[in-house]
């Protein structure tokens, strides 16, 4: 891109007293953890050609080249972070480990199976993220996990948690930034249930013992996610938005918001303003709901870009933790996941270059008009010529170029995989 695009949207955002400089060295100071399980459709590594569905997940389409073991999978996340711009984090599931030829059962997880990935992260110079993994598994498979009223089960999965929670203090020790781990269970049922209130005090009687041990802040942070409904449990979730809000708030611990974890006509960012208000920190799980919870790449749709205002406007920007989860195996992966990471960061972009001052003021005055008019204004302001710009700082191509590295991607490397 020439510099006479960029400095004419430089002049242009001016105007509106934005310095276009400091917004993109404001946002090239934000990390995103990007996701692992997008590139090998939540497969994981516990055993050879692993596919985890159940449990709330179900990964669709079979378009080929997908990641069918550690190396092959850290490759592509490496051409991803090359082709998303800004600083990246990895969001790490636990079904991810390296376990050798043994098979190693999830209460049995040790820091030494994630030893790999920390090096793999030394040498990118990144932080990792980390998620206990409760689905895809034979003690799953009753629909209860955390909630289970049988003792055995319960039992197992308390043991994964509490060993996810030292693998995660462990990942961040050795890294030197906070590993943040995030638990959600799918826990609930697919018909009638009459004893809610049961099976809530179980869940919460578990994760009483599992944050019963205290790891130091600056290793890791412990969040806990909501959810409406999904696969298996359409008529009740026990973990619910309510029962996570209040427990969070009560034990200090940090929410997880995904965006596709609601009914498609709430205002996530709603939720925020009100969330941001009581919590000090809050993770956000970017995806994209169709419909309900099917977890489609992220795009630079309204949604998303709400979401992002409300980050901004809040002045809490720095203090949220943007996470991003999505898994489609119907098109080529690598695309799907740059093309997702990407949108969060146009989103960000977007917010960073609103004049927020003005428009509180305008709203401040009663002149209502005055503020609409404004942020309508803001739709056609030479955003495009901005981000272009943020790319180059990065040296990562711009959204048409992306399409040819991603078909080079594929031919060079993916194909080699059928």
């Amino acid at each position: 891109m020439g510099n006479t695009e960029y400095e004419s949207a430089r002049a242009a955002y001016g105007q509106l007293g934005i310095d276009t400089e400091a917004v993109i060295s404001r946002l090239a100071s934000i990390p995103i953890s990007i996701h692992c399980w997008q590139g090998d459709d939540v497969g994981g590594f516990e055993r050879p050609s692993a596919t985890l569905n159940g449990g709330g997940i179900q990964v669709t389409g079979n378009y080929p080249g997908k990641a069918r073991n550690i190396a092959q999978l850290r490759a592509d996340l490496e051409q991803v972070f090359a082709l998303v711009p800004g600083p990246h984090r990895l969001n790490l599931h636990a079904s991810y480990g390296e376990f050798g030829e043994r098979f190693v059962d999830r209460d049995r997880i040790e820091p030494e199976h994630y030893a790999g990935w920390v090096e793999w992260a030394k040498r990118l110079g990144i932080g990792i993220d980390f998620n206990g993994t409760f689905f895809s598994h034979p003690l799953a498979d009753s629909g209860y996990t955390l909630a289970s009223k049988d003792e055995k089960v319960r039992s197992f999965w308390i043991e994964h948690a509490k060993r996810c929670r030292r693998i995660s203090a462990w990942i961040g020790e050795q890294l030197g930034t906070p590993c943040i781990l995030n638990t959600w269970v799918p826990d609930g049922a697919k018909d009638l249930t009459v004893d809610r209130i049961g099976y809530r005090r179980i869940l919460k009687e578990s994760l009483d013992e599992i944050f019963s041990v205290s790891y130091p802040a600056e290793h890791m942070r412990d969040a806990i996610e909501t959810k409406l409904f999904g696969i298996g449990s359409e008529s009740f979730v026990v973990g619910s938005h309510e029962f996570y809000m209040n427990y969070a708030a009560r034990n200090e611990k940090m929410l997880c918001i995904d965006l596709g974890h609601f009914h498609v006509e709430e205002d996530i960012a709603d939720k925020l303003s009100s969330i941001l208000l009581f919590q000090d920190e809050v993770l956000l799980h970017v995806s994209r709901p169709v419909h309900w919870d099917s977890d489609h790449v992220v795009l630079f749709s309204d949604k998303v870009r709400s979401v992002a205002e409300e980050l901004v406007r809040s002045g809490r920007l720095e203090s949220c933790h943007i996470g991003l989860d999505y898994f489609d195996g119907s098109i080529n992966r690598i695309g799907a996941w740059a093309t997702g990471a990407r949108s969060m960061r146009k989103a960000l972009l977007f917010a960073l270059l609103q004049p927020h001052g003005q428009l509180v003021a305008l709203e401040a005055q009663g002149n209502g008009y005055a503020k609409m008019g404004l942020l309508e204004a803001l739709h056609t302001m030479p955003f495009g010529a901005v981000w272009n710009r943020y790319c180059e700082r990065f040296d990562a191509p711009d959204d048409l170029a992306i399409i040819e590295s991603v078909a080079d991607y594929e031919k060079n490397i993916l194909k080699e995989r059928a």
